[in-house]
């Protein structure tokens, strides 16, 4: 079976005709589809969705002639509802499914004489076509070939270089701000109120990982009951997220610090505006989340912001917690996505399926950033319109990155642990895109940038003769002095 993607390109029948593009499956080894519109041919659409074409006394005579015919999947297969279609003189046959797309096959020997181009689309697209062209509509078929590179990847590279290097250089001031407050009595009570940061220690470690693979596989059984757990959780935690993102910038505004007073607690009036903001935006991406045409933006607005304070909220205590940490998510990633095949009953990757929603779910996991392909093709209409980075693979590089900020800050390095660990990732990064642009499938992303960054890492420490204190980290930190 050899099923490609391809495009219908349809056309309404206005002055100014509206067009559209939808996916279609096919069979390259029954025939195949010019690569661009130039040398596409148009004909009009018969909606015969009504039957599903087993016997050609299901239809009018005459009504196929010279058209491109749309039916129902039924119970014949796909090559007798074309000889039907062909005998009645179709040009062009299209089966609705309202199933997943799926492979198209058939014994093609026992129908040599089949010759009119057959493709499986949506029913919902044939419905959306009807709603947004009118009744009279001209299609075609066209297959254009894969683009090498998309340029969304520079987009996706840009926030997670970003976000890596924010959180990483946010996480430092938290830093320094702590070992100030040390060598004040004063500001200690104070600095540990404020204080929100969780350490990870190695046991903490390996129960997280733990968790992460229960979760991932509880997602692939219970999906359709879960993805509504993980949108509210994400809607919560971004919200809290962006306020504490935005709220550092604010405070560094010595302007509009009006304050009110309730429940015996003062609070800026400012600060007030901020939670309602960071709420509403919350709720207005919760709302739209399934609006392809901006959504995407809040999502990922608000995934950055997640990514930032995770960073800078949770701190790896040494370079032997941040080995355990990236390694044993390392083995995670290449296990759910190249070694799963092997395991579950359709050959799916746990981890792509989960990512994609299992079963041709709808709601999709918003655990990831995602920016819209910028080259046209038939897998941005049939699979993926965009291109996908998991939230995993900004945090987890970017806690190494913290921790060597923090430790440049403890050991007032000059930043040559974070400037060369947030290199080593951007290294990572673009050595995940050209593996992914030469395989043409999805790549484990932490395969490529935690090798890339603990390998850097150990080596600027081994450089420096400082091997010794960058993994055991920071317990002599205590006699800093500004």
């Amino acid at each position: 079976v050899a099923a490609e993607e391809g495009i219908l390109h349809a056309s309404g029948a206005g002055v100014s005709p509206v067009t559209k593009d939808y996916c279609i499956i096919y069979n390259s080894n029954w025939g195949s589809l010019p690569k661009t519109l130039d040398n596409a041919t148009f004909r009009a659409l018969e909606n015969l969705t009504s039957t599903v074409l087993c016997s050609s006394s299901e239809v009018p005579s005459g009504i196929m002639k010279d058209k491109a015919v749309v039916v129902m999947r039924g119970n014949c297969s796909f090559l007798e509802k074309a000889r039907i279609a062909q005998s009645l003189g179709a040009k062009m046959l299209l089966i609705a499914s309202k199933s997943r797309l799926s492979a198209i096959s058939d014994n093609k020997t026992d129908f040599e004489d089949v010759t009119l181009p057959v493709a499986l689309i949506r029913y919902n697209d044939i419905v959306d076509m009807q709603l947004v062209l009118g009744n009279e509509v001209n299609v075609t078929l066209y297959s254009p070939p894969l683009p090498e590179f998309d340029y969304s990847m520079v987009v996706i590279f840009l926030i997670a270089v970003f976000t890596v290097a924010l959180g990483g250089y946010w996480s430092g001031v938290a830093e320094l701000e702590n070992l100030k407050a040390v060598a004040s009595p004063g500001e200690r009570e104070t600095r540990r109120k404020k204080e929100e940061n969780v350490t990870f220690t190695p046991v903490t470690v390996i129960l997280f990982v733990v968790i992460c693979c229960v979760m991932l596989v509880l997602l692939y059984f219970f999906y359709k009951w879960l993805v509504y757990v993980i949108i509210s959780v994400f809607c919560l935690a971004s919200a809290m997220s962006l306020y504490n993102c935005l709220a550092a910038l604010i405070g560094e505004i010595p302007i509009g610090q009006c304050r009110v007073t309730c429940c015996n607690k003062t609070v800026e009036v400012r600060l007030i505006f901020l939670a309602v903001f960071c709420i509403a935006a919350a709720v207005v991406w919760a709302v739209f989340r399934n609006e392809d045409r901006w959504a995407w933006i809040l999502q990922d607005t608000l995934g950055v912001a997640f990514c930032l304070n995770f960073i800078k909220t949770l701190k790896m205590p040494n370079f032997k917690s941040c080995v355990i940490l990236l390694g044993l998510l390392l083995l995670y990633d290449v296990f759910f996505v190249f070694i799963t095949p092997f395991i579950t009953k359709n050959g799916a990757s746990i981890m792509v399926e989960v990512a994609a929603g299992p079963f041709g779910n709808s709601e999709k996991l918003p655990v990831v950033i995602r920016v819209p392909r910028l080259e046209h093709s038939a897998s941005t209409l049939c699979d993926l319109p965009f291109s996908l980075l998991g939230f995993g693979d900004i945090i987890v590089p970017g806690l190494l990155v913290a921790y060597c900020r923090r430790f440049d800050v403890q050991t007032r390095s000059s930043s040559v642990y974070y400037i060369s660990c947030t290199i080593a990732y951007a290294v990572g990064m673009v050595l995940t895109f050209v593996v992914l642009a030469l395989m043409k499938m999805g790549q484990p992303a932490l395969l490529y940038l935690v090798p890339c960054t603990l390998i850097t890492s150990s080596l600027v420490a081994w450089r420096r003769k400082e091997m010794k204190k960058f993994w055991k980290g920071s317990s002599y930190q205590v006699g800093w002095m500004p």
